[in-house]
C-alpha cells in the first residue's frame, strides 16, 4: 500500500536545482534560513569528473555552465539518493567533496552497490535498495519504482539498476524519475502512489546518441503525457543545459509547454535557482 502523507496546508518543501538531474531538497517554508530540515541530495553532479575522463572523445562532456556551488561548500546534508551508476548522478567527485563536511547516508539501487562503493561511498552509512521497497533514510520516506533508461535493466538477482524515487518530504510526495523513457503500466503505478510533483528529464533521446553509448530520456511531450495519466498535477523539467550532445533549450521547453501542457502546472528551471513547492499552491514560487 502506498504511503499516505501528512496533508497539512502548510506542507511544504524547498527545491534547488543543481543542473542536469541533481536537486537539493529540504522540508519547510523557509529552507534553511528559517531552520528547515537538513538536505537531501538526489543525484548532484558538482565536478568535471566527466570531463576529465572524455577528454578528446567525440563527447568531450566540457560543461556548458559552472557548477553552482563546490560540493565542499555543502553543510548539513543528511541523505544522498543516486538513481542510478552513471557518473552524472554517482559521481566520485561531488561524492569526495560531500564528505569533506557531512556524513551523510547514501541510498542507490542494490545492483549498483559495487558501484557506489568504487565511488567512494563509505560502506557503513550505504543502503542498496530496489523497486517495491520501501526505506526510511534521514528520517525520510523513500519508495523506489523501476527506471527504463531506454529499457528495464536487471542483475542476475533480478534487482533494476536504475530506479525512481518517490520521496515524502515535507507533507508532499515527489518524484524522481531517474533517467528515463516510458514503459508498460508506469503511469498505473505513478498514479497508485499519489504524487504531488514529478521532476522529470526531458532531453529526449535518437539513435545517433544511443549508438554513440549515450542512452536517452522522456521528450518533453512524454513527460507531459506521463503527468496527465498518473494525474501529477505539477510538473519540473531537467537534464538539459549541461553538455552540449544532450540538451534541450529551455525557451523552447516553456514555449511548448505553455501551447500544450494544458491543466498541468510547469517549471523549466535555472540552474542553481531555489523553488518552495506548497500543498495549497499550484505553482512552484521561486524564491
Amino acid at each position: 500500500m502506498p504511503h499516505t502523507p501528512d496533508r497539512r496546508p502548510t506542507a511544504a518543501v524547498t527545491l534547488r536545482w543543481l543542473g542536469q538531474a541533481g536537486f537539493a531538497l529540504r522540508a519547510g517554508q523557509g529552507g534553511a534560513a528559517a531552520g528547515g530540515g537538513r538536505l537531501l541530495l538526489i543525484d548532484p553532479y558538482l565536478s568535471d569528473t566527466l570531463a576529465v575522463k572524455y577528454r578528446g572523445a567525440r563527447f568531450p562532456h566540457v560543461r556548458l555552465h559552472p557548477a553552482p556551488l563546490p560540493p565542499d561548500d555543502l553543510r548539513d546534508v543528511a541523505a544522498v539518493l543516486c538513481t542510478h551508476g552513471h557518473t552524472d548522478h554517482m559521481d566520485p567527485g561531488t561524492i569526495k567533496g560531500i564528505e569533506v563536511h557531512n556524513t551523510p547516508e547514501y541510498v542507490v539501487p542494490r545492483a549498483e552497490r559495487r558501484t557506489a562503493l568504487e565511488r567512494g561511498t563509505p560502506s557503513e552509512r550505504l543502503t542498496g535498495v530496489d523497486a517495491g521497497e520501501q526505506v526510511t533514510v534521514a528520517g525520510v520516506r523513500v519508495e523506489p519504482v523501476p527506471a527504463a533508461h531506454e529499457e528495464l535493466r536487471r542483475d542476475e538477482h533480478g534487482d533494476h539498476h536504475c530506479l525512481g524515487y518517490v520521496i515524502t518530504l515535507g507533507g508532499l510526495r515527489i518524484y524522481h524519475s531517474g533517467d528515463c523513457v516510458p514503459y508498460d503500466g508506469q503511469a498505473d503505478l505513478l498514479r497508485a502512489l499519489g504524487i504531488d510533483l514529478a521532476l522529470l528529464p526531458v532531453n529526449g533521446r535518437d539513435a545517433y546518441r544511443t549508438s554513440n553509448g549515450v542512452p536517452g530520456n522522456f521528450s518533453l511531450a512524454e513527460a507531459v503525457d506521463l503527468c496527465h495519466a498518473a494525474r501529477i498535477p505539477r510538473l519540473l523539467c531537467h537534464h538539459f543545459g549541461l553538455f552540449d550532445f544532450n540538451t534541450a533549450d529551455p525557451d523552447e521547453l516553456r514555449d511548448r509547454l505553455t501551447a500544450t501542457a494544458d491543466g498541468l502546472a510547469w517549471t523549466v528551471p535555472e540552474v542553481g535557482a531555489t523553488y518552495r513547492l506548497t500543498l495549497d499552491s499550484p505553482d512552484l514560487e521561486r524564491i
